[in-house]
């Protein structure tokens, strides 16, 4: 039997653009992810509202809009998903220190003030989808790799309570992290024989649990397949044998 924990770590991400789409999976897929994640596209389309509402359907939610502007901006919005109740949201490490810093304390703040529970703060590191070129392009000579333990380490110093980081980045990133409790988020999640679409750092679901993640986004592997929740349940397996290899390796 598979164990809760390891459907804890899986959150599917609702990348569709409408609503009722977006509703429909959380019925389908209620009790399969620990967490759901809404992003850009879903967002956009259905505003704050969607959130509310796969809130009281008591799924829980991972808000994936990479926040990136002042510290004062950023800090604001961090306080309004505070209020809209997720349970994690994350920002651009690159958004820097001070950014970072602001609106961990701001959200912590809010939490406090309104009686609130407060949500994870992770900081984004290097997308799945960037490589050494396209770092280049932008000015960074860092591999990704050390721009990703960079960024975490930033991260970490100013109060995130996490990052997300591409799978092949997740040892790196685990060592570098200061405390115990700092939390990996890694997309870039693909079953064995998926495409990889426009992700370039990929790995299995096993494999990246087994490195030191602790959740996995994953999207079109389940969205895409003709029994959504069936890929799921098999992605759940997946991890849980990558916790089985993961306590073997610390024995």
């Amino acid at each position: 039997m598979i164990s809760q924990s390891a459907h804890a770590k899986l959150i599917i991400a609702l990348d569709v653009d409408t609503k009722q789409k977006a509703l429909e999976l959380v019925e389908a897929l209620a009790g399969v992810p620990g967490m759901f994640k809404i992003g850009s596209q879903l967002f956009t389309a259905a505003g704050p509202d969607i959130v509310r509402e796969v809130i009281k359907k008591g799924a829980k939610i991972f808000l994936d809009l990479k926040f990136h502007d002042i510290p004062a901006t950023v800090a604001a919005a961090g306080v309004e998903a505070t209020r809209l109740g997720v349970s994690i949201f994350n920002i651009h490490a690159s958004g820097g220190g001070e950014m970072m810093k602001r609106t961990a304390a701001a959200v912590s703040e809010c939490a406090e003030r309104e009686g609130l529970s407060r949500p994870k703060v992770i900081g984004v590191t290097v997308l799945t989808s960037s490589d050494a070129i396209e770092l280049d392009q932008v000015g960074i000579s860092r591999s990704p790799g050390d721009q990703a333990v960079l960024l975490a380490q930033l991260a970490s110093d100013n109060g995130m309570d996490g990052v997300v980081a591409s799978p092949e980045e997740i040892s790196l990133v685990r060592s570098a992290a200061v405390t115990s409790d700092f939390i990996i988020v890694t997309p870039g999640v693909r079953p064995a024989g998926s495409e990889k679409n426009d992700q370039k750092r990929v790995m299995t679901p096993a494999e990246a649990i087994a490195r030191g993640a602790d959740y996995l986004v994953v999207g079109r592997p389940i969205l895409s397949a003709a029994d959504p929740e069936s890929a799921a349940e098999n992605i759940v397996r997946e991890i849980s044998d990558g916790m089985k290899a993961s306590a073997e390796a610390a024995q």
